[in-house]
């Protein structure tokens, strides 16, 4: 388990019992965005994939509820590997990470949850030892591209993805970086 200081969270690693809660979080989040391109949405089997060994999911809970969770990915040498987008070469694909989807409930918002799941997976990546960090975000999801800047990541390019959905992508190069303190 693991809190944060400061958080009225309960913030924790989501294994398959809570799949449910998660679809049902993204479902009510997505339900009311202002337009649907704004979140490319996963389906079941997509969780199931990075709860058996290809990511991790997180999520924070408010009095016993789910009200954020936010996606890990280490997609390894496969086509989803946005490494290939950016042109890692494919000896150093197993040592790309994703920070995927991160949903948060309107009753949580503007609490500090994206940035802090953006510490604790950029921590994950660095502890596994991956040396690139990548995340998508559409062009019109002002608060997802802030969070990513001031995390340090950097847009390299602008373009469709998931679909037919536009997307920047973001990078950044975790070589050099020191480990974090356990």
């Amino acid at each position: 388990m693991r809190i944060k200081e400061g958080y009225p969270f309960e913030i924790r690693r989501l294994y398959h019992q809570e799949l449910q809660d998660i679809r049902a979080l993204m479902l009510e989040v997505i339900s009311r965005l202002p337009f649907q391109d704004l979140f490319a949405m996963n389906d079941e089997d997509y969780f199931l994939e990075l709860m058996n060994g290809k990511g991790e999911v997180y999520g924070a809970f408010h009095n016993g509820k789910l009200v954020a969770y936010s996606v890990l990915a280490f997609p390894g040498v496969s086509e989803s590997n946005l490494g290939t987008e950016f042109g890692v070469p494919e000896k150093e694909l197993p040592f790309v990470a994703v920070l995927d989807s991160t949903v948060v409930h309107e009753s949580a918002r503007g609490l500090g949850l994206q940035s802090f799941f953006h510490e604790l997976r950029e921590k994950r990546a660095v502890e596994k030892e991956c040396l690139y960090l990548y995340s998508t975000v559409h062009p019109q999801n002002h608060t997802s591209i802030h969070n990513l800047e001031a995390a340090g990541f950097t847009l390299q390019f602008t373009r469709l993805m998931y679909g037919g959905k536009n997307r920047h992508c973001y990078s950044k190069r975790l070589i050099g970086l020191k480990k974090y303190d356990s």
